[in-house]
């Protein structure tokens, strides 16, 4: 029997049994932690998590709009702290050969 097949005779069973009244109806915590382990199951397949990443990366970098607008907030966010970018600049500087300065302009 093929998947979709098998997939309307449970949905049958299923209607059947809400409109009985004998289906299980889960609580907010039996469906949260179902869904915590079958996401512990899912997620113990690597190969497969990597492609769901690469593939959620793919799309969401082809809108270049949310890609600027995520750039500009981190650009935001990472410039308002000045020690920070203080640190950045004294970095780059020695990566190029650049010796220190005894007293960094402010």
């Amino acid at each position: 029997m093929d998947e979709e097949r098998q997939r309307k005779i449970a949905s049958k069973g299923g209607k059947a049994a809400h409109e009985k009244g004998t289906a299980h109806e889960f609580t907010r915590d039996e469906a949260r932690a179902a869904g915590k382990k079958g996401g512990e199951v899912v997620s113990q397949n690597r190969k497969h998590m990597a492609e769901i990443g690469r593939r959620g990366g793919e799309r969401v970098s082809q809108d270049r709009a949310h890609m600027a607008e995520i750039g500009r907030k981190g650009g935001e966010a990472v410039s308002g702290d000045r020690q920070h970018m203080a640190e950045i600049g004294r970095r780059g500087g020695e990566s190029r050969g650049d010796q220190p300065r005894e007293n960094p302009p402010r």
